[in-house]
């Protein structure tokens, strides 16, 4: 088969799971509506006020960001694939998904652990936290975050669309990298080592935030002060990071190499979990926990009911 030709998505074991087709599409919207509008009061929120320009504020700033870049490619799809009678997409557009949704899958990732590094730094070295955090490097970190988190799924797209692709089904709800390379027609050896080699790098970044909270976890406990420090700060990081984390290992695992035939709901809810959950989970947890931003989103709010009589 050539590239050109569309890929057909199958949804029926998605569709097995919802009472309706049109019902589900309704919670879908909602779903979206709301991530949108979560992840964009936070970042006015942020960007309004002054005192709330530190670090931990523009990394969870970027991290509403890439939650709106992860929405915006995943639920416009699904939408359309909800209201029509059947769940096509071209070769192009499949590798430009692969191409988006991996950039914020990886980007996720990277974020979260360079708020624990910021966050490391904080509280077990408080004295050289502003000569060690300065404006300049949380810079480079982001521009570092989100560059190689294109480089990272740029080089995933490539090396598949360099694979001819010999079926028409991919069994998911979305495209992938491996759901792809199931259908190539010759060996997928190369693909299959970068993406090991992409796994195993995460992993160790998760397993690097693990260690370091170690450290935090110890210099948390000496003052009351700290403590605060962590349950205000850590505490919703540790949350985002290990629904983030346990939902893409586990998705990842059960794609290559999970029997195809059981769990269909599980399977369904984990590959979803990830792309659902955390845009909506991270500006609640650090919008409820953080007081700085409870308080401006209040004034805020309080500003507009003045205005309005």
């Amino acid at each position: 088969m050539e590239n050109s030709t569309t890929i057909v998505f199958i949804l029926q074991r998605l569709n097995e799971t919802m009472s309706t087709k049109h019902a589900y599409f309704a919670v879908t919207l909602l779903v979206y509506l709301f991530i949108i509008f979560v992840n964009l009061t936070l970042i006015v929120t942020i960007i309004l006020e002054r005192t709330l320009h530190e670090p931990m504020f523009i990394f969870l700033c970027s991290l509403c960001v890439n939650g709106i870049l992860g929405a915006c490619t995943f639920y416009p799809k699904i939408l359309v694939d909800l209201s029509s009678d059947l769940s096509v997409t071209s070769y192009k557009a499949c590798l430009t998904q692969i191409f988006v949704l991996y950039t914020y899958l990886s980007c996720e990732l990277h974020t979260l652990a360079i708020m624990a590094y910021d966050r490391y730094i904080a509280i077990c070295k408080p004295l050289n936290y502003h000569s060690i955090i300065t404006p300049r490097k949380v810079m480079i970190l982001l521009l570092f975050i989100w560059l190689l988190s294109i480089c990272e799924s740029a080089f995933a797209a490539v090396l598949i669309a360099r694979v001819p692709i010999c079926g028409f089904h991919i069994d998911k709800i979305y495209c992938t990298v491996w759901a792809m390379a199931k259908l190539s027609c010759v060996d997928t050896t190369v693909s299959n080592v970068y993406g090991t080699v992409l796994s195993g790098f995460h992993v160790a970044q998760v397993l690097l935030i693990l260690i370091s909270y170690v450290d935090i976890v110890k210099a948390s406990v000496r003052s009351q002060k700290e403590r605060n420090k962590f349950m205000q700060t850590c505490l919703p990081h540790l949350i985002s990071l290990a629904n983030f984390s346990v939902a893409a290992a586990f998705d990842l695992m059960y794609a290559r190499y999970g029997p195809t035939n059981r769990l269909h709901a599980l399977r369904n809810f984990m590959s979803l979990e990830y792309l659902i959950v955390p845009p909506i989970l991270n500006p609640l947890i650090y919008g409820l926990k953080l007081n700085q931003i409870r308080r401006r989103i209040f004034r805020i709010c309080s500003q507009k009911r003045h205005t309005l009589k």
